[in-house]
C-alpha cells in the first residue's frame, strides 16, 4: 500500500492509537467516543470501518469539520452523534462507551480545576471494562527546559504554554479513577521541545 492510499484509508491517525487497533483493543462494533475530536484526525478509519462513532469538542468549527466528514465517510452517522459542547458537559449517555479517546486535548487545561474536570468528564462516559486512550503534554524527560507559570501550566522550549503532567500524577489519577493500566506509560520527546506522553487505562 503506497503511503497515499495508507492516508486515504487512515488519515492523520495517531500512531499510538493505531497500535491499539493492531493489537485489537480497538475492535469493529465498538462505540467509540473522541473527547476533544478537532477536525477528525483519528476518526478517518473508524468512520469508513463502520465503528459506532461520536464525537465532542467545544470549537464550534471542528464540529463542522467533523460533522462533515461523517457525512463523506459515514452519511449513516447522525447529526446528533457529534456535539459542539466542552469535555466537562458532555450529553451523552454516561457509561455508554466502549472507547473513549482524548487526544491532544487535557494539555490545554488552565488550571487543575478545570483539568479534573475534562478528565471526569471524559471518563464517565466509558461502561465498565472500557479503553481510555489519552495523549497529553507532559514534562517526563524535558523538566529541566520548562518554564513555571502557576500550578501546573508550564511555558515549552517549542514556544507554547500547556498544562504538564508526570508519571506521578498520572499514577495518582489511574488510581482515583478506579483506573487500570494497559500499557506502562510512554514518553516521545520530541528533540527537547516537547514531550507527549500516552496514557491508556481500563475502567475497573
Amino acid at each position: 500500500m503506497t503511503g497515499n492510499a495508507l492516508v486515504d484509508e487512515f488519515g492523520q491517525i495517531d500512531i499510538y492509537l493505531f497500535d491499539q487497533l493492531l493489537r485489537g483493543n480497538i475492535a469493529p462494533g465498538m462505540r467509540v467516543l473522541d473527547a476533544g475530536c478537532g477536525s477528525g484526525r483519528n476518526l478517518v478509519y473508524l468512520l469508513k470501518q463502520g465503528y459506532d462513532v461520536y464525537a465532542a469538542d467545544a470549537n464550534a468549527g471542528a464540529i463542522r469539520a467533523v460533522r462533515g466528514l461523517a457525512a463523506a465517510l459515514a452519511p449513516h452517522v447522525p447529526a446528533d452523534h457529534v456535539r459542539c459542547e466542552p469535555l466537562e458537559a458532555m450529553t451523552f449517555t454516561p457509561g455508554s462507551f466502549d472507547v473513549v479517546i482524548s487526544s491532544a486535548v487535557l494539555h490545554f487545561a488552565q488550571d487543575e480545576e478545570q483539568f479534573a474536570a475534562m478528565l471526569r468528564g471524559s471518563w464517565k462516559m466509558l461502561a465498565p471494562g472500557g479503553l481510555f486512550f489519552c495523549r497529553l503534554a507532559s514534562s517526563i524527560g524535558i523538566a529541566d527546559r520548562v518554564e513555571p507559570i502557576a500550578g501546573r501550566r508550564h511555558h515549552l522550549p517549542d514556544g507554547s504554554d500547556r498544562y504538564l503532567v508526570d508519571e506521578t500524577y498520572l499514577l495518582h489519577w489511574t488510581g482515583r479513577l478506579g483506573g487500570e493500566l494497559v500499557d506502562p506509560i510512554k514518553t516521545t520527546v520530541v528533540q527537547n521541545q516537547r514531550a507527549m506522553t500516552t496514557w491508556v487505562m481500563r475502567k475497573s
